[in-house]
């Protein structure tokens, strides 16, 4: 305090610190800063324009790069009905590309920061030890996204994923299920299959790995351009990594706990774009249970024309892809071995993207709007800091 008692402001101009006041500064942010390379999992369902089919449903295995840069100095919020607040964070550029081929699959540019508590708002954690913290992100389809949430620490020693858990353990999203519903209905709950919860019947077969894909029922790989999709990936069987994708992360931690692998520390990072969200309670059940609310989660998403389909659609047409929710919960862990001098820090993340456009053949008399989940997953290990 200065001024007669009045709170000093912000400094007009702001000289990078050293280093570790930097890090100091992202709080349990921190371990994000550097390079993280490694592999995941994409599935996203599209219209099958090109085809005969009413939906495309595109399997990836996936190769990434996070490049993460610390933002050497403060960024100031000038306050008005509250006192001027410090955000601190880092830049982040996120490259996906198709493992088998290299194509290409998403590029993402984007921003994180930490929020110290304010009076007005009120807004402060639960647990004084969390932070407040959101991502920003601008996507080349024409969507650009705000997502605020929590960033906490779990118990020592503590897996990331650990087996049988109804909610994986540091994320407080009950479920990554892949399978489609209706727009404005709760998401389908962990283990679902879209078989037995078809918002449309007879449903979509191309959810269902033992039916072949073919020009009535595109799925990658179709055309046989592309090697064919395994079986199982690290242990995980097709059908149950296409119902959800996120059991994927539950595998890489088996394994490395298998080689005995600890987990000393966990800094979990949960974000939504809006406040509550609804969940179905229980596999292939239509029992809703109370939405989920995310502490700070609030902001939202921007598309543009083409997305949002602002004007009627043409006749026998229907609206174009556009983006409604994204929830994601990042684990940043730091990895130890008996036999290994060093530990190592990986990051994990699952992500859903829900997409709403109506399926192309329409079921009489009208078209059928659905929501469509875009989940993404990643293991990866910081290479460069």
């Amino acid at each position: 305090m200065a001024n007669g008692g009045k709170p000093e402001r912000v400094p007009s101009v702001r000289l990078a610190p050293d280093s570790e006041t930097v890090l100091k500064q992202l709080g349990l942010l921190k371990d994000l800063a550097g390079t993280w390379e490694g592999h995941g999992f994409n599935l996203i369902a599209r219209p099958d324009f090109e085809g005969d089919a009413n939906l495309y449903l595109e399997l990836n295995q996936t190769d990434e790069t996070l490049k993460f840069d610390p933002i050497g100095s403060a960024i100031p919020n000038r306050g008005f009905g509250q006192d001027d607040i410090e955000l601190f964070g880092l830049t982040y550029l996120q490259k996906i590309h198709e493992a088998s081929t290299g194509g290409a699959l998403h590029i993402e540019p984007g921003i994180w920061i930490t929020q110290p508590p304010t009076e007005y708002p009120k807004e402060e954690p639960k647990d004084p030890n969390d932070q407040i913290v959101a991502r920003m992100a601008s996507i080349p389809h024409g969507n650009a996204l705000l997502a605020r949430g929590t960033a906490a620490s779990l118990v020592k020693d503590a897996p990331t994923l650990p087996a049988g858990a109804a909610i994986y353990a540091g994320s407080i999203f009950p479920s990554f299920n892949s399978t489609p519903f209706g727009v404005g209905t709760p998401i389908n709950a962990a283990g679902s299959s879209e078989k037995d919860t078809a918002p449309v019947p007879p449903g979509f077969p191309q959810y269902t790995f033992a039916e072949p894909a073919t020009a009535a029922n595109p799925r990658t790989p179709f055309p046989a351009t592309k090697p064919p999709l395994p079986n199982a990936i690290d242990g995980v069987e097709m059908q149950e990594v296409i119902n959800d994708p996120v059991t994927l992360l539950q595998a890489a931690i088996k394994k490395q706990q298998a080689e005995g692998y600890t987990f000393k520390e966990v800094v979990t990072l949960n974000i939504a774009t809006q406040a509550e969200i609804p969940f179905l309670e229980k596999p292939n059940d239509k029992t809703a249970g109370p939405p989920v609310q995310v502490e700070f989660g609030s902001g939202g998403i921007e598309n543009i024309p083409f997305l949002t389909g602002i004007e009627p659609p043409p006749p026998g047409k229907g609206p174009n892809a556009r983006t409604a929710i994204v929830y994601a919960t990042f684990w940043i862990e730091k990895v130890s071995h008996p036999d290994r001098p060093e530990d190592f820090m990986q990051l994990q993340y699952a992500q859903m993207t829900v997409l709403d456009f109506p399926i192309l053949k329409p079921v009489p008399p009208a078209f059928v709007d659905l929501s469509w989940p875009h989940v993404s997953v990643a293991t990866l290990r910081r290479s460069f800091l």
